[in-house]
């Protein structure tokens, strides 16, 4: 199982030759990992964010693959699958397609932040990650 969401290539996403600056999707793939904890495991950013602790999911880690420019007005499908989950990581995996040409490929690492140091993913979510995992990725 994976998470999809749609993002339209707008003008802000583009370079003068109207195609996607490439650090414009490192935002893109934030907005997808963000809406999957929102969406999917039903802890969202403003809830992790929210008070006096500092917690959160940064990225500690990218492997990213461009394939294919995409387009001011493409609408491009994102799609996350949870490739991994430690004791406070997780490896996600984001592919953004349309239709059979591939135009972008990550493996992100994330890692549950607690009072600003690594720590254990709380129960409710390791829950859910863990039940992703078991819908498409791998335990490693």
């Amino acid at each position: 199982m994976s998470y999809t969401r749609i993002i339209p290539i707008e003008f802000n996403h583009c370079d003068p030759a109207g195609i996607v600056f490439y650090p414009r999707y490192f935002e893109m793939t934030n907005s997808v990992v963000e809406n999957f904890f929102a969406d999917v495991v039903g802890y969202s950013f403003a809830r992790m964010h929210s008070g006096g602790a500092h917690n959160g999911v940064p990225t500690v880690s990218i492997r990213c693959d461009f394939r294919a420019p995409s387009r001011l007005g493409d609408k491009v499908p994102f799609t996350l699958t949870v490739k991994a989950v430690g004791r406070s990581s997780a490896t996600v995996r984001i592919v953004a397609a349309v239709g059979d040409e591939v135009r972008l490929e990550t493996e992100n690492t994330l890692v549950w932040i607690d009072g600003g140091r690594a720590a254990p993913w709380p129960e409710e979510i390791r829950t859910k990650l863990d039940e992703e995992l078991a819908k498409g990725g791998r335990n490693g």
